[in-house]
């Protein structure tokens, strides 16, 4: 997602999360930090995740976009392929060795080898791309608004779509997605929250407000908003950061 949007959705989607306040409300969770790693200031961050144990990231502004291996301990870049100027990168993942990565406004996924990053083909599709993650059997995309759909890894045709609210209201601004533990979460969009999402109803089950998870004295002007959630199995840890963070945190929740 552009800079360019940035003010005029931060209050959007604030006045969103924080309209939550009956009995129904979803559960609110904050965080407490395990780890902290060092995270290239560099990197728009779009897509997060680890396959086989190795983390991945995607970037993005126009110019600037890259798919990246990173070493998670020192936040060094193993491995980078940068995408043409025209090209706005988006959100990422691996399904069936298989690596896609969205674009923007371009309508196009590019579908690449994971190891080498080769190029091996590519899907068209006809909203915005925002956020990519995968259940292990389809992909889950966002386009910015409040739906999520549910994409055949062959053809990327739909097979479904939720729409996701709270309390009944549509939340909008969904971005970078992961799956864990059989539900959705997803950064929304110019705010601090996190939301966890039902992915049979949509329903926003809990809400993770990770205000000042970057301390204040490491924020420049070139930092951006919260965006980034990536879920390592091996070791059941939740990975959190920002655009042009200079850190990755390995939270839980309190």
């Amino acid at each position: 997602m552009s800079k360019f949007f940035k003010y005029t959705l931060v209050a959007a989607a604030a006045v969103m999360i924080s309209a939550c306040a009956s009995a129904q409300a979803p559960a609110r969770y904050s965080f407490k930090v395990e780890e902290t790693f060092n995270h290239d200031t560099h990197s728009y961050t779009q897509g997060l995740f680890f396959h086989k144990g190795q983390f991945y990231e995607s970037a993005g502004q126009y110019g600037e976009s890259s798919m990246r291996k990173v070493d998670l301990k020192t936040g060094k870049v193993l491995k980078r392929q940068n995408f043409e100027r025209r090209y706005f990168a988006e959100g990422s993942c691996i399904l069936n060795n298989r690596l896609y990565v969205l674009t923007w406004q371009e309508k196009i996924c590019f579908v690449y080898k994971p190891d080498t990053f080769e190029k091996i083909g590519s899907f068209r599709y006809n909203t915005e791309g925002w956020g990519l993650t995968t259940d292990g059997k389809q992909l889950i995309m966002s386009d910015g608004s409040d739906r999520i759909f549910f994409r055949d890894p062959k053809n990327f045709a739909v097979k479904k779509e939720i729409k996701v609210t709270v309390n009944g209201r549509p939340l909008e601004y969904l971005n970078e997605l992961e799956y864990i533990k059989g539900e959705i979460w997803a950064n929304v969009y110019g705010s601090d929250y996190i939301v966890i999402i039902n992915p049979d109803s949509g329903v926003v089950r809990a809400i993770i407000d990770c205000t000042d998870l970057l301390p204040r004295q490491l924020r420049k002007p070139s930092t951006d908003v919260l965006n980034g959630i990536a879920y390592n199995p091996a070791n059941d840890g939740i990975y959190i950061t920002g655009k042009n963070w200079p850190r990755l945190y390995r939270i839980t929740l309190k």
